[in-house]
This record gives C-alpha cells, sequence and structure tokens, in this order.
C-alpha cells in the first residue's frame, strides 16, 4: 500500500478500516486500498459545498478511470494506480465499481423513498457490492459466500441508516420509506425538524427489523468453511450488530448532538472475541441472533 491509500484509511475513524486488523498484511494493504477508493467517491457525492453537476461529472471521470484501471489502461488517478494491481490480483470486475458509484450517484438525485423495495437497491449499491468486492479479496472457497456479502451489506448499511438519521436530515435527506413514516404517521417534517416521539420509534423499530432479518440472513448463509477467511467481515457484523442493539436499548433517541457509537473498548473486546470464535471453531456467528 502507497501513502496516497494510507493517509486516507488512517484519517478515518471507520468500523471498516478497523475490520483490516483480522487479516493477513497482503489482503489488508489491498483492503485498504479499495476502502480509499470507496471514501473518495463517497466524499465527491457528499461535498455539498459543490454544485450537484459539478460533483455528478467528478464520479463520471472516476468512473472512466476506474475502467481505465480494470482494462489495464494506465489510470490518472492517485487511489486508481494503487488500487489497479489489486483489481488484477483479485480479478474485482468493473461492474462491480460501477454499480457503486450509481449508488452514490443515487444521493445527488435522490432525498426520499418511497418503499423498502427502493431503499434496498441503494444499500445494495452503496454497501453490498463493496461486500462483494471485498470478499474477492478475503477469499473464499464457497461461492454463497457472495449472498453472505450482499446480505450482511444491507444489514449493515440499514444500522447506518438509523445512526444517522439526525445527520441525514441536516442535509435534507431521510431514507426510511415514505410508506412506513405513513403507516405510523409521522411526517417528514417532524424528522426534519429533529423531533422524537414514540410513533418514531415504532418507525425506527420497524427498520431495526428489517436490519434483523438481513443479519440474521447473513448468519444463515455463510458457509463454515469459509469462516476464518470471512473474519474481518465477521467482526463488521458484531460491531454493528452492537451498535444496533444500542440503537434499540435507546429508544432510537437519534436527534441528540453526539451519534449513537460503538465504544472503543468495546470494538477491541469484539476483535478478541470475534478471533477467539474462529479459531475455536465456533459454529455461528455471534450476531443476528433472534
Amino acid at each position: 500500500m502507497t501513502q496516497q491509500s494510507r493517509t486516507i484509511t488512517r484519517k478515518s475513524a471507520s468500523n471498516l478500516a478497523l475490520a483490516f486488523v483480522l487479516l493477513p498484511k497482503a489482503r489488508r494493504d489491498a483492503m485498504s486500498v479499495l476502502y480509499a477508493f470507496c471514501r473518495e467517491v463517497d466524499d465527491v457525492a457528499d461535498d455539498e459545498s459543490v454544485p450537484p453537476e459539478k460533483r455528478r461529472a467528478a464520479l463520471a471521470a472516476w468512473r472512466e478511470d476506474v475502467r481505465r484501471a480494470c482494462d489495464g489502461r494506465l489510470p490518472e488517478f492517485p487511489v486508481n494506480r494503487e488500487l489497479q494491481p489489486v483489481i488484477a490480483q483479485y480479478h474485482l470486475p468493473f461492474a462491480h465499481f460501477d454499480e457503486l458509484i450509481r449508488g452514490v450517484e443515487m444521493d445527488l438525485d435522490i432525498k426520499r423513498y418511497k418503499t423498502y423495495e427502493e431503499l434496498e437497491q441503494y444499500c445494495f449499491r452503496v454497501a453490498s457490492v463493496v461486500g462483494l468486492l471485498s470478499v474477492e479479496i478475503f477469499g473464499y472457497k464457497d461461492p454463497a459466500c457472495r449472498d453472505y456479502a450482499i446480505y450482511l451489506g444491507k444489514a449493515l448499511q440499514l444500522t447506518n441508516i438509523l445512526r444517522d438519521i439526525r445527520t441525514d436530515a441536516e442535509r435534507g435527506r431521510i431514507y426510511l420509506p415514505l410508506c412506513e413514516l405513513e403507516r405510523c404517521q409521522v411526517t417528514p417534517e417532524e424528522i426534519l425538524r429533529g423531533a422524537w416521539s414514540e410513533r418514531f420509534e415504532q418507525l425506527a423499530e420497524n427498520a431495526a427489523r428489517q436490519a434483523r432479518k438481513f443479519y440474521s440472513l447473513a448468519r444463515q448463509t455463510l458457509p463454515a468453511g469459509d469462516r476464518r477467511s470471512m473474519a474481518a467481515a465477521e467482526l463488521m457484523g458484531s460491531v454493528y450488530w452492537r451498535l444496533l442493539r444500542k440503537l434499540e436499548r435507546g429508544r432510537f433517541q437519534v436527534f441528540g448532538p453526539h451519534p449513537t457509537r460503538v465504544g472503543k473498548g468495546q470494538k477491541i473486546l469484539l476483535i478478541f472475541r470475534t478471533w477467539c470464535r474462529l479459531l475455536s471453531g465456533a459454529a455461528t456467528p455471534n450476531y443476528g441472533i433472534p
């Protein structure tokens, strides 16, 4: 890994970056470069100091540049130059990078989702696709790991959405589906002004139920023979499952100034527990338990 990707990864307090500690060095470096790419395109989409059309053009440039990397041509962007050997070594397809960029582009145009089906497509593009790229780097034997990556990605993204309701609302975004708002009698204006209510709690609990469904599917789908190679993903599942449970215990009081987080000590404990479970051959993940 070269300096550009290392700097981007170290700047982030991301749980994804934390999970790399469980990987062998070569795969850890590859994941750091992939993470740097994901961070860069996400930051382009989220930079609201730049007009949407300029962000769209910048994302188009990233798409064309990563296409060059996938095609064996020389990319222009430093991160993509670092990513190119990773793409070649792990046979990462351009289609996944394209789908990821399509996902972050959705944030330029879409501030509301009508149904969970629409939201699920967004979750697939911005999270499950990262999982599909990641499992190629982790290495696996059973192709069911790809389904596992899809389910776990959706679970993690829904958990993120619940945690970030206030900060998303400050950008004018509401990811929870409008049909669910209507069913729970919560207006978009209530969320935009940060008004908690028991009706909002029910709305958030319904979203948490969707997340728990995907955690459970991931838990059931992960092939036993690939559990050790998926150690970093399993740590992610454990950390975000703990975050979801913390949100539930706090009755989804997400409108305060400080987002709900899993503390550093808890994360270190989860790293230790996850690794011990893998070494001992524990049969099931420690998340998604009904």
